[in-house]
């Protein structure tokens, strides 16, 4: 367990995110944006990285074959 009691998380692959859908968190306050996929069923959410930049972005979209728009919540 690290800091803050958060665990360490391992990659899911995208077979096993199948049925859910790719969503990006952003806080309001300081604008910090995470990925995450969405359970549409039961609205369930997991975080998957941070986003600090175009190239963590860019990664995720190609480990995840996400193309098009990503819907953001806040």
């Amino acid at each position: 367990m690290g800091l803050f009691g958060r665990k360490n998380r391992s990659s899911v692959s995208f077979p096993e995110a199948a049925g859910r859908e790719p969503v990006i968190r952003s806080s309001i306050c300081t604008g910090e944006k995470t990925a995450c996929l969405r359970d549409p069923k039961t609205g369930h959410i997991e975080e998957i990285c941070l986003i600090r930049s175009e190239a963590e972005m860019k990664a995720f979209r190609e480990k995840y074959g996400v193309t098009g728009e990503i819907p953001t919540i806040y």
